[in-house]
């Protein structure tokens, strides 16, 4: 049993994709959290932080270079953060989180809600085929969630 989906509450299993609610717009200053939707980079912070983890509100790019907050990491662990791309370029790149062996939760946009999908299921989509990498939260620490 997998211990990060079966804590998660249901609210975050009916959160709607919603492309114009990202890290800094306007859309989540004026309204935080996922109750009017997200897109897969919200999304995929909001899950952390439930986690008790200090995932800072950056675009994928930014998240990419960060390393202030976070640190590339060349395995994946439960609550890592996976950025997939048609390319290996991480501007625009998808985010989700890693959930247990092979498997990410992330905010899908095709589906329009969020997915678990195995690590093959990304590389069968173009636009996320390429696995660009694996960033661990480091400021901040998991905790009992909220």
């Amino acid at each position: 049993m997998d211990p990060v989906l079966h804590q998660l509450p249901a609210d975050f299993w009916t959160v709607p994709y919603v492309g114009s609610r990202f890290p800094g717009s306007r859309a989540v200053t004026a309204r935080p959290g996922l109750s009017m939707g997200a897109n897969c980079q919200l999304f995929a912070y909001e899950v952390l932080r439930h986690f008790g983890l200090a995932a800072p509100a950056l675009r994928s790019s930014d998240l990419w270079t960060d390393t202030r907050a976070t640190i590339r990491v060349s395995a994946a662990r439960p609550l890592d953060l996976l950025l997939f791309n048609a390319t290996d370029d991480a501007y625009g790149a998808h985010v989700g989180v890693r959930v247990d062996e092979g498997r990410v939760l992330h905010l899908c946009a095709e589906m329009g809600r969020p997915a678990v999908w195995d690590m093959t299921e990304f590389a069968a989509h173009e636009r996320y085929r390429v696995l660009i990498g694996i960033k661990r939260v480091v400021a901040g620490r998991p905790t009992k969630p909220r």
